[in-house]
């Protein structure tokens, strides 16, 4: 008797260890998953993937589950003809919607370029996320914005409070000993334009793998200020 293959997940469903997500050997087991016997199990707690047969569970730890209200930092990744589509470091689709775009009226047809094109960063609110990991997000926000030029960088998203500190904190502190704008992103991304990038980066991924070490604040105060007396130029500015 020939067993027939069949997928048991849908794609981007939650996914848990040992989890059955295929059957048949019509599939093969990709990342975060395993074959037994007959079957095609998760490894991890994860989002549900399927490509070219490939059965895949991509982890949640380390990844950014979108939430209402968050604010994050996007890059427009496609445009379609009333919405674009961006991308928000999540395995989740994004759209800006023409309605939530702009406080002026977009008509229908209008070459949505002039506002946003591929490529931009804007820095958005998630106005829903629906049942069907589906995003929907908003500038009706007065911190929304396209941010021109700088960099970015990703960090874990669970590490950003850290980074943005008690109040705001931590990341003024970098802001200061850095010269530099910083925008930090709910979803793990963070915009850099100024002065010094570099040491930036530098000092962000350092409170990013320091985290949970105490005594950060005073050695992230120490850092910037070695940087300082090492650059006079730097510090009369």
């Amino acid at each position: 008797m020939v067993e027939t293959s069949e997928l048991l997940a849908k794609e981007k469903d939650l996914a848990l260890p040992g989890q059955v997500v295929a059957k048949g050997l019509d599939f093969f087991p990709g990342t975060g998953c395993y074959r037994d016997g007959n079957e095609i199990r998760s490894k991890v707690v994860g989002l549900f993937r399927i490509k070219e047969r490939f059965a895949s569970v991509i982890p949640l730890s380390g990844v950014y589950v979108p939430q209402a209200d968050d604010g994050i930092i996007a890059v427009v990744g496609d445009i379609q003809n009333t919405f674009w589509i961006l991308d928000i470091n999540s395995p989740y689709d994004a759209i800006l919607q023409l309605g939530e775009a702009s406080e002026e009226y977009i008509e229908n047809g209008a070459d949505l370029r002039r506002y946003f094109d591929v490529g931009d960063i804007i820095y958005v609110r998630i106005l829903n996320v629906a049942s069907s990991t589906s995003v929907t997000l908003t500038m009706d926000d007065q911190r929304a914005k396209k941010l021109r030029g700088g960099r970015l960088v990703a960090i874990t998203p669970s590490k950003i409070s850290r980074l943005i500190g008690k109040e705001g904190s931590m990341i003024e502190m970098v802001k200061q000993g850095t010269l530099c704008q910083i925008v930090a992103g709910q979803n793990g991304i963070v915009w850099i334009k100024g002065e010094n990038e570099e040491l930036a980066v530098k000092t962000i991924k350092l409170i990013e793998e320091s985290s949970h070490i105490s005594g950060l604040t005073e050695r992230i105060a120490e850092m910037l200020k070695q940087n300082e007396n090492n650059n006079p130029a730097q510090a009369e500015k």
